[in-house]
């Protein structure tokens, strides 16, 4: 089969050995892949990651010394099962998964080598015990994108924001631009949302933001305190022990780039009492006032991935027409089109998420 092979930060198109299921696995036809940020991360900096999963789980997370194949936001058309499988989906159905064999050594799909591909390929393996059956009325491409909506639909549960909570969205790429329509999902608003990109703050309109400001015109945190404001104390944020009482219904705001000073610029602007998620991923040092977030009284949490119950609940809402997405979808590509989407992702604000479709 042919498969994008990933080695030296270089990108190519080659044949390799079909994949054979293991016990419990099935094999699938790729039907369509979300080309991710952390795919592009991984292939930019990959020792980097690796020195990250190191640091955090105590394992590296990619073996760089042989082809990778990318690709974890994927929907396939199921093939064949391997052996000791259920057959509990039959042949011909359309499936997602969550990114993981379920190994006695568990892999993480999209960051492993040909034996256990990711989606930038013909067919991959999955674990029967993951598979989600794909209605018949669910358009493939919307399929696709059930993973990278379970990334933001965890850092909006990350945020445990209440009915009355004000968001602030920083960055309107594909985490951000997700984020902004699981807010809406929920209920939360107004949505103030931030782009230095046109194209990016019409998807961020298009998905349910509220208020969208350009940074290079206008503070996105005056546009939040703007949209918090309240004279009614009993929607007001809870009062801080050093600056006290503010006028404003609680906030919290996500930031979704992951570039250096940005965390700090937050921790800055947003209001006294604020909580913040980082979602977006920076995979350098970084510093920060910790001075101004103790005096604010600020509230920092970290997010990734998501759980399988989390994973299960978003593709439900995908399902059922609950989340607007289409606007998301803005190019597909085959096989020989990554390495060019790759740069495209890199230096074009115009596009949000791009899909592989292998067939092409």
């Amino acid at each position: 089969m042919r498969a994008v092979l990933m080695q030296d930060s270089r990108l190519t198109v080659a044949e390799v050995p079909e994949p054979t299921p293991g016990p419990g696995e099935v094999l699938v036809d790729v039907l369509a892949c979300g080309i991710c940020g952390s795919d592009l991360h991984c292939a930019e900096h990959g020792p980097d990651f690796n020195k990250a999963t190191k640091g955090a789980a105590g394992v590296e997370l990619m073996d760089l010394s042989k082809p990778m194949v990318f690709g974890h936001e994927f929907v396939g058309r199921l093939v064949a099962h391997g052996p000791q499988t259920e057959g509990r989906i039959p042949v011909g159905s359309r499936v997602v998964s969550m990114p993981i064999l379920l190994r006695d050594q568990p892999v993480m799909i999209g960051f492993a080598g040909v034996e256990a591909p990711g989606a930038y390929a013909e067919r991959m393996l999955l674990s029967e015990p993951l598979l989600i059956e794909v209605p018949e009325h669910m358009d493939t491409r919307v399929a696709a994108l059930t993973e990278p909506l379970a990334v933001a639909y965890r850092s909006v549960n990350r945020a445990e924001a209440g009915a009355d909570t004000v968001p602030l969205v920083i960055g309107c790429g594909p985490i951000g631009l997700a984020v902004i329509a699981v807010l809406k999902l929920k209920g939360l608003g107004p949505i103030v949302a931030a782009d230095f990109s046109p194209e990016r703050r019409d998807l961020a309109r298009r998905l349910g933001a509220d208020v969208v400001v350009d940074p290079a015109e206008e503070s996105p945190y005056e546009a939040l305190f703007a949209a918090a404001a309240t004279d009614d104390p009993a929607r007001m944020a809870a009062p801080t022990a050093v600056l006290g009482q503010l006028p404003l219904r609680p906030t919290v705001a996500f930031e979704c780039v992951g570039a250096p000073g940005l965390l700090q610029q937050l921790i800055s602007g947003v209001p006294a009492g604020s909580r913040i998620v980082v979602a977006g991923i920076e995979m350098g040092s970084d510093s920060i006032e910790p001075a101004q977030g103790i005096l604010k009284e600020l509230d920092i949490r970290f997010s990734l991935y998501y759980s399988p119950e989390e994973f299960a609940e978003t593709f439900a809402h995908l399902a059922a027409g609950d989340l607007d997405v289409e606007p998301l979808l803005t190019d597909t590509v085959g096989l020989e089109g990554v390495a060019a989407a790759f740069e495209r992702l890199r230096s074009n604000p115009h596009d949000a998420k791009i899909l592989l479709d292998p067939s092409r």
